[in-house]
């Protein structure tokens, strides 16, 4: 397979995961070593690779559990980068003092080392780095130059030997991210079509296009998809409540999932957990809602067949 031989992998399903439960966050209270180990267990018969954001005590763990517990895992590992810029475009926050944007960029540079760290201590077990994620889409709060991402791939292809990319929504790869294809070893681009205002029948046809957009710009770079999905709530904010529901989801997964087998496209599936802190605090707030799984672990209708609840 294409992908197998650039990244020097095995093929195999590919998911985002986030263990943060009722009451957890990033920055605050994380999952226990049990509760990840319960987590990495639900996904381990039928997931090959995980995606984590963040090297955060979160990922720390993950990365401790997948090695004690020896668990066939691999893990694409980002470094969370935060904003350098102020992006006065974003619709929910983006600007900050200068004070604040130079602590984020000291902020940055020892995530970036992090990141190298643990590619080195877990050099079998993570198989690629991120060098961000959505730090360059014209909406995103935590907004970075491009001339600063391409800077960490560089600090990382120096410090690691996984190969390097960097995850964001399909659109800025095809021109705005230009020079950042020359230095990533491979494109990670994201594609949500419900977000966008498909429905369920266009849905397919759309995420081709977004991926064969940027796949047919750099024929000689590979292309991963790292998030791609469909939410099961929605408040009515930026997606009709009447395009989403676990029915949705399953069809867009197994569509989703037989299109990316048959073309060999490593595709991580956002994402494996509903994550309860996400978004506003709405109970049907749609970023709350993409797992494929409930924050209680019971798995939703797209999951069924392969886990049945007590």
């Amino acid at each position: 397979m294409k992908y197998s031989k650039a990244l020097n992998i095995e093929p195999g399903k590919a998911i985002c995961y986030s263990g943060f439960r009722e009451g957890q966050q990033p920055g605050g209270i994380v999952p226990s070593y049990d509760e990840i180990k319960e987590d990495l267990l639900i996904l381990h018969n039928h997931w090959k690779y995980l995606r984590l954001y963040d090297c955060d005590p979160h990922s720390e763990i993950v990365l401790e559990v997948i090695e004690k517990e020896k668990l066939n895992f691999k893990v694409m590992l980002g470094a969370y980068i935060v904003a350098e810029v102020n992006n006065y475009g974003c619709p929910w926050g983006g600007t900050y003092s200068e004070e604040q944007l130079e602590i984020n960029k000291n902020n940055n540079v020892t995530q970036i080392k992090k990141l190298i760290s643990l590619a080195n201590k877990y050099p079998d077990i993570i198989c690629c780095l991120s060098a961000g994620n959505e730090a360059c889409v014209d909406w995103t709060d935590h907004y970075v130059p491009v001339e600063s991402v391409i800077n960490y791939v560089k600090m990382i292809k120096k410090g690691a030997k996984q190969p390097v990319t960097f995850c964001e929504n399909y659109l800025p790869w095809l021109d705005k991210l230009k020079a950042l294809v020359e230095v990533v070893d491979f494109v990670s681009i994201h594609t949500y079509p419900v977000w966008e205002y498909k429905n369920l029948h266009e849905a397919m046809e759309y995420t081709k296009h977004n991926y064969y957009s940027v796949a047919d710009r750099y024929p000689d770079k590979l292309v991963v998809i790292t998030e791609a999905g469909w939410t099961t709530f929605s408040n009515g904010r930026g997606i009709c409540p009447s395009n989403v529901s676990e029915e949705h989801q399953q069809i867009y997964y197994n569509d989703l999932v037989d299109w990316c087998e048959e073309n060999e496209i490593l595709t991580f599936v956002f994402e494996a957990f509903d994550e309860p802190w996400k978004g506003s605090d709405e109970a049907l707030e749609p970023e709350k809602h993409w797992g494929l799984f409930k924050a209680d672990r019971t798995p939703k209708l797209v999951m069924s067949d392969l886990y049945h609840k007590a």
